[in-house]
């Protein structure tokens, strides 16, 4: 129970599936969900996958969501697409989630969210200046271009995406915060579309490789020098010099100087291994 002596959620859960699922398994429901807008995700056991719909109904219930998810696998291939089936509710809802004053709207089943991100779209809210123009090299649906856009409200974002389903939800979703005046949305790949050689401030939300689009990094900041909001996953024992090492690695030849100003988990990404942000400074 909770202080005030309520059931919790997952409490009650528990309570409303017993006589419903066997004894013997119903200590493996799951504790933990991620609820996305209307949208509830959980990770079921595949001892309980056969009583799907029986508990997505009831999570759906008691956690006031329309659709129930079960996160079948990680997140992979180029445009980030979640592995879930659905367990209960409307297939394909398409959701607004609503954090921190910022809409998001989108499709879970198609595109991902990543709640453990929050404190970093909430530092990438406050960290521009209103003079700053700002490159986003893989936007999606505008995870930290909207916060940045309508806290900071730099003088300019462009905001590159290359999944069209996700670029259309950006587009969306800078019309629903009211900030078509300062994000310009770009289609496609961004060693395309990114514009050269203006930027003072260039954010890499994006981990796979992320090394190597430090070259269409460098050329979008102004005369290359500037912040880089360098994104990747890393062994939490080698930080930070195993990113240090990538990123020199990467602009070797470029006859440029770096400083790390500093280094965040953002968050666990795997035993021993973390999702960091680097913030670096580019110089000559």
């Amino acid at each position: 129970m909770d202080e005030t002596g309520m059931q919790t959620p997952y409490e009650t859960i528990f309570t409303q599936l017993q006589g419903r699922i066997p004894s013997s398994k119903i200590d493996l429901l799951p504790k933990k969900w991620e609820k996305i807008g209307d949208v509830l995700i959980i990770r079921l056991p595949n001892e309980l996958k056969q009583y799907a719909q029986t508990i997505g109904k009831c999570y759906a219930e008691i956690c006031h969501c329309q659709t129930v998810l079960d996160e079948q696998g990680s997140i992979s291939g180029i445009f980030r697409v979640p592995k879930t089936r659905l367990i209960y509710g409307n297939q394909n809802l398409i959701t607004t989630h609503k954090e921190q004053g910022i809409l998001y709207r989108f499709l879970p089943e198609k595109i991902m969210f990543s709640s453990g991100n929050k404190d970093e779209r909430h530092r990438m809210a406050m960290i521009a200046h209103n003079d700053e123009i700002v490159v986003d090299l893989f936007a999606g649906i505008g995870y930290f271009s909207l916060p940045m856009a309508v806290y900071s409200k730099p003088q300019q974002i462009y905001s590159c995406e290359l999944n069209p389903l996700a670029y259309r939800f950006l587009q969306e979703n800078i019309t629903l915060n009211n900030v078509e005046h300062i994000i310009t949305p770009l289609f496609g790949n961004n060693r395309e579309v990114a514009p050269k050689n203006i930027a003072n401030r260039v954010i890499m939300g994006y981990f796979n490789d992320t090394n190597k689009y430090l070259d269409v990094a460098l050329a979008c900041l102004k005369n290359k020098k500037g912040i880089i909001h360098y994104h990747d996953t890393y062994p939490n024992d080698q930080m930070p010099d195993i990113a240090l090492k990538d990123i020199n690695e990467a602009i070797q030849g470029q006859n440029r100087t770096i400083q790390l100003l500093q280094y965040i988990s953002v968050k666990s990404y795997a035993p021993g291994i973390s999702h960091y942000v680097c913030d670096i400074r580019v110089d000559d």
